[in-house]
């Protein structure tokens, strides 16, 4: 077994002092192979880990693995290693080599001295949600159609990993519906949902500016849900424009995580066409 590395451990995507998701960060994984990554982020727990293998200056190849298997994307991992790279090396642009695809990263300084970072998404698609794959996802959550938010029909959106969308009407429905993990994980896998299935709840209309309340649900080992998820951030992106037809460009906030005590903000911002950025902080974890 080969010697674990260094291994950093960020949180991306901090609304608040215990916000933010936490993802494990290797900057120098060119001596590890499968096994000895899907080994690491297992024993991390985090829900992803992002590991950076053969460079070329400022274009890195990096894997990403949950502590249950690898996924071609991962959004906040990707924040979180821009991040340590920026801070490493200086900020200014990089590109990431995926198993999705190359992903451009941005990272600058704000006012107060702290690296941000954005990342733009591969080109993202959406495709409809089968009913019968529909009617069996909803079951798990409880939920049924009267339950939904019906400006926002149930569809699929990819921008890197593949998102079910579900829109729930009521803030209450929203803020209380449970589900079983391990059934959820049943579907997911059968399905080749890699990332999270995202549930949002949105009050107002659907405008530029807007605020999406999301939950964005991830059973494997002890996660439920995830804190901050940047695919789906740049999934919803796609959803709103090219299934609803959002006049674009436009920008949005996610704000996720409050419901398993992680508050976390997500910036969005869908140009007329192409991949959608998602912008966002990242710090060393303590403790």
């Amino acid at each position: 077994m080969t010697e674990t590395p260094g291994i950093l451990h960020l949180l991306a995507f901090a609304a608040e002092p215990g916000g933010g998701n936490p993802a494990g960060v290797v900057l120098d994984a060119t001596g590890l192979d499968d096994a000895d990554m899907q080994r690491i982020a297992t024993d991390l727990g985090h829900p992803e880990t992002a590991f950076v293998g053969e460079r070329d200056g400022r274009r890195v190849a990096v894997r990403y693995f949950s502590p249950g298997a690898e996924v071609p994307f991962c959004g906040h991992a990707t924040i979180a290693t821009a991040v340590a790279l920026a801070e490493a090396e200086g900020v200014g642009p990089f590109t990431f080599d995926t198993a999705a695809g190359a992903i451009e990263v941005a990272t600058d300084r704000d006012a107060e001295g702290h690296v941000t970072a954005g990342f733009t998404s591969v080109e993202p698609d959406t495709i409809e949600l089968e009913p019968d794959v529909a009617d069996r996802l909803l079951g798990i959550l409880g939920l049924d159609r009267a339950d939904l938010d019906d400006r926002m029909p149930l569809a699929q959106a990819f921008a890197g990993n593949l998102h079910p969308v579900v829109a729930i009407a009521s803030r209450e429905t929203f803020d209380s519906f449970t589900f079983d993990p391990a059934e959820l994980r049943e579907l997911m896998d059968e399905r080749g949902w890699k990332g999270t299935v995202i549930t949002a709840h949105i009050a107002g209309e659907l405008v530029d500016g807007v605020v999406v309340e999301a939950r964005n649900l991830f059973p494997v080992g002890d996660i439920t849900e995830d804190p901050a998820t940047g695919s789906a951030a740049a999934s919803l992106g796609a959803y709103l424009r090219d299934r609803l037809g959002l006049p674009s460009p436009f920008a949005f906030t996610v704000r996720q995580g409050r419901h398993i005590g992680r508050p976390s903000v997500l910036e969005v911002e869908v140009p007329a066409s192409g991949g959608i950025r998602v912008s966002g902080t990242a710090a060393l974890l303590e403790g």
